[in-house]
């Protein structure tokens, strides 16, 4: 496949153009024209360029990409390095950030409630990416809780009280700690989200509605990998996703 026609298809797919955005979503290193094999990960860590160069890749497909706002743009150090594995192994960059976060099928969001057995009502937040939504049946904090941890095989942090009721919930995956308010808002039992800040415990004990910081990485690895997935059986893709964990 061509990469600019695989470009635009990812482009048009994910509907980057409806996204205000930290970084540019699409292509951000351009490799070699043809793409037949592709690495897929959640962000672009040195770590995994050196495995897409292993594996012989194309191109190199994730979450969290390069070029963000307010970072220092000069190419020294990590920067050079990064771009250097890249450019001197003709490995194309695209990365696709809010977009992947709120696709209603393959974006983050949608697959850990697939995931996880949530069912989706509506969306919150800043341009829709936050969802909200209900239970399939009655559970309490620590049964969803618990349920999480089995899901994501890693221990959420949980500010609550085990034995609540919890019925309707809202999630964004990520660091969006700070809509948790507009989930209140929307008369929720629980929060579930990636990451948490100081502010956010008094807010969770004060205001009554649980919240989970369930990890950055570990609620956003499902969207790349169904994106991933998705080009392999549409297009005939070898596309190949690592997963490389974090604990944050």
């Amino acid at each position: 496949m061509k990469l600019e026609e695989l470009t635009l298809y990812l482009d048009d797919l994910l509907q980057t153009g409806k996204f205000r955005d930290y970084c540019p979503n699409g292509l951000q290193v351009e490799g070699r024209g043809e793409v037949g094999r592709i690495v897929a990960g959640v962000t672009a860590s040195q770590k995994l360029l050196d495995l897409a160069v292993d594996r012989q890749a194309d191109a190199i497909l994730v979450h969290h990409g390069y070029f963000w706002k307010g970072e220092d743009g000069r190419v020294t150090g990590m920067r050079r390095k990064r771009l250097a594995t890249l450019l001197g192994n003709g490995i194309s960059l695209l990365a696709y950030h809010l977009p992947l976060d709120a696709h209603p099928e393959l974006g983050n969001n949608a697959q850990l409630a697939a995931l996880c057995g949530w069912l989706p009502e509506g969306r919150f937040g800043e341009q829709e990416i936050g969802w909200y939504g209900r239970l399939p049946g009655p559970s309490t904090f620590g049964e969803v809780v618990a349920g999480l941890s089995r899901t994501l095989a890693r221990p959420p942090l949980a500010i609550g009280d085990p034995a609540r009721p919890v019925r309707r919930l809202a999630w964004c995956s990520g660091g969006a700690q700070g809509y948790f308010e507009q989930a209140i808002g929307l008369g929720v039992d629980l929060y579930v989200s990636g990451e948490i800040s100081e502010q956010t415990v008094h807010l969770a004990e004060e205001s009554g509605v649980a919240y989970v910081a369930a990890g950055h990485h570990a609620t956003e690895r499902y969207g790349v990998r169904a994106l991933a997935a998705h080009l392999a059986a549409r297009h005939g893709l070898d596309c190949q996703f690592i997963d490389l964990d974090n604990p944050v």
